[in-house]
């Protein structure tokens, strides 16, 4: 259990820093500070995924929340305004914890207020518990909750500004409101044991989201607030917004049935360990439904499902917890979307077609098939659904496909062409390509390799006696090549892009994937030299640099203006991803015997640390190259946890 006292609580600074997450299983989310003030546009009580597991809409924003002691007025809400903090309700916090659910304490004269909340699997619905326990104070004391709901019902990558066009106008019927501020989006309903219900039709305006206004968007945002609750607390005061109306609702059932849900992933997990506990439960924030099968999202708060992203999460979000049932549906689900020999990149949010603006997406789903065979051994799967797919994908890649992505007479994959990143390293600013690799990047080459010595594992596997000769001869082919090409001597390491009569030898932590991969084409001396390289220039307590910080184009931190964090995306800044990989390779060159073991232990100790800070019981997308590493992106990115977890032991 993540816990943290009023120390941090009641300092607006350090609460507001720290971010919660709950998620639904079909791309709907909640999200929020622990000081209660939203500091993202992304920041909400009700993000709805309209269209599983996109089409999200930030309905319901938040609550103000006025505890009213015996006729006297108490604001347990925080919001920022230009110039001023108002009301401020974290000072009468005492304690914020994840149990397993975000859980606030408050203390007002003697009376202790519980504040939970969380969403409901498979529904875009939250449940909000408010109980009251008097220390203290008389029986007679009255105790009452006034909820006042701030709505926003935008696209989620919005902001809301005061207009005329909401509909303010709401129904009633036994303990319930119904509201339908615009046509064109669902409508939204409150379910909840409230003594009365009236009107209010305020705006609240120019909230300021201090996180938005540090990376240069717009920052100030209006809500309105229809109407007020009032409960007594006399009982626990209830509230279960969605935007689905049923009946029946009962927060106690829905509480214990994800309680059970939870439980169930940890005991499949077989976790025992805190640290591993708290991962196993981040990475299932990540699983969500796509269609009848099941995607990845990338990264909350504002990324959808990526190809690439999905198929590198895998290993981790699934195998290494004991899920493949799950790591069968998405390779299933994705196996549905190959054109031309490609995995699509991204689905977008708004509109069905999908984007397959990438060359190593198509050869992660290779590694993530191998990981799901080592694990399960279902090799009937992969035959009957996968393997006639991923000889059409060889065969594509051979004649050429999109973005002139080709094999050479060398047996090496180029790829590339102006104005196109096609790589991980995608930072792209307008006509701008920060980090451009067309032509034979090291990493491309590395997975290539590795996906043809797979196809030929296969096609032995299945009596395939010809086609597995001629993928042999093609991965010997690339092998030869790669040494003979990418072995940068001077610097005792790869290569990061070979390409049109020039060499890129920035020290990147790409090359790390020629040593990792289950399939390396490297020797032992190598692999060994290209390790040490990367933990001389490259190691941080959170991952891997994207480049090394005696290049003249390092960028130590990550932050300023769209434009500036662009441009050090991939030049400097830490990505925690890349501690999988980096982990793998030490360990084929080091073993997994005591010494080496407690050498990853204390490689991933940093981790530990940080699941208090940033994103509470998660892992952020990057971190500063600098010291002390503060952490920057998506406050939580699957890739992060996953490849945490899969290289972690889960004993």
């Amino acid at each position: 259990m993540i816990n943290f006292d009023r120390n941090i609580c009641t300092n607006f600074e350090e609460a507001s820093n720290r971010e919660w997450l709950e998620t639904n299983g079909i791309g709907g989310f909640a999200s929020g500070t622990i000081s209660g003030a939203n500091t993202r546009r992304y920041h909400g009580l009700l993000t709805a995924a309209t269209e599983p597991p996109l089409g999200r809409i930030t309905m319901l924003s938040k609550f103000e929340e006025t505890l009213v002691v015996d006729g006297k007025n108490f604001e347990l809400s925080t919001n920022q305004y230009p110039g001023r903090i108002y009301p401020e309700g974290y000072r009468y916090l005492q304690n914020f914890r994840l149990d397993p659910f975000p859980v606030w304490t408050f203390e007002v004269e003697g009376i202790e207020i519980e504040k939970k909340l969380f969403m409901v699997h498979g529904e875009n619905t939250i449940v909000i518990k408010y109980s009251a326990k008097l220390k203290a104070q008389s029986p007679k004391t009255q105790v009452e909750l006034v909820l006042k709901p701030l709505l926003s019902f935008v696209d989620y990558h919005a902001l809301q500004h005061r207009n005329s066009e909401v509909n303010l106008k709401y129904d009633t019927g036994d303990n319930l409101v119904s509201i339908h501020p615009y046509d064109k989006m669902p409508p939204l309903f409150f379910h909840h044991n409230a003594l009365n219900v009236d009107k209010t039709g305020f705006w609240y305006n120019d909230l300021v989201y201090q996180i938005e206004r540090e990376r240069g968007f717009d920052f100030i945002e209006d809500l309105f607030q229809p109407f007020a609750m009032k409960f007594d607390l006399t009982d626990a005061a209830i509230i279960i917004t969605s935007t689905v109306q049923q009946g029946g609702f009962d927060e106690s059932e829905l509480e214990t049935a994800e309680i059970e849900r939870r439980q169930t992933l940890l005991q499949m997990a077989e976790a025992k360990e805190g640290f591993t506990k708290q991962l196993v439960l981040a990475a299932d924030q990540f699983i969500v439904a796509r269609g009848e099968g099941h995607t990845v999202i990338a990264g909350y708060p504002w990324f959808s499902d990526w190809g690439r992203d999905t198929m590198i999460s895998l290993g981790g979000l699934t195998l290494a917890v004991n899920r493949p049932e799950i790591a069968k549906n998405i390779l299933l689900e994705f196996s549905r979307h190959i054109s031309e020999g490609m995995l699509p990149n991204r689905f977008p949010d708004a509109g069905d077609e999908a984007e397959y603006n990438t060359v190593d997406a198509t050869l992660w789903y290779f590694e993530a098939v191998r990981a799901y065979t080592a694990k399960t051994g279902d090799y009937v799967f992969v035959l009957e659904n996968l393997y006639e797919k991923l000889a059409g994908v060889v065969a594509w890649h051979l004649r050429g496909t999109r973005y002139n992505i080709y094999v050479d007479t060398d047996g090496l994959l180029f790829a590339g062409e102006e104005g196109v990143q096609l790589t991980w390293m995608d930072a792209k600013i307008g006509d701008l390509v920060v980090t451009p690799r067309t032509g034979k990047a090291v990493e491309v080459q590395a997975l290539w390799y590795n996906a043809l010595r797979i196809m030929a594992d296969l096609a032995e596997r299945f009596g395939d006696d010809k086609d597995k000769a001629r993928y042999e001869s093609m991965a010997e082919l690339c092998k030869l090549s790669f040494n003979g090409v990418f072995w940068n001597e001077p610097e005792q390491c790869l290569f990061d892009v070979v390409g049109n009569e020039h060499r890129d030898g920035s020290v990147r932590p790409n090359q790390i994937f020629a040593v990792s991969l289950p399939f390396s084409m490297l020797d032992i001396e190598r692999s060994r030299k290209v390790l040490e390289k990367i933990q001389a220039e490259l190691l941080t307590p959170v991952g891997l640099r994207s480049l090394s910080p005696s290049d003249k184009n390092y960028f130590g931190t990550y932050k300023g203006t769209p434009f500036e964090r662009d441009l050090a995306y991939h030049q400097g800044t830490v990505w925690a991803w890349l501690i999988g990989p980096f982990i793998d390779a030490y360990r084929k060159i080091h073993g997994t015997g005591k010494t080496s073991e407690n050498k990853v232990s204390e490689i991933l100790s940093g981790f530990k640390t940080y699941l208090s800070e940033d994103g509470v019981g998660q892992i952020s997308e990057i971190f500063d190259g600098d010291v002390p590493h503060r952490p920057r992106g998506c406050f939580a990115q699957a890739w992060s946890v996953a490849e945490v977890l899969r290289v972690s032991s889960l004993k």
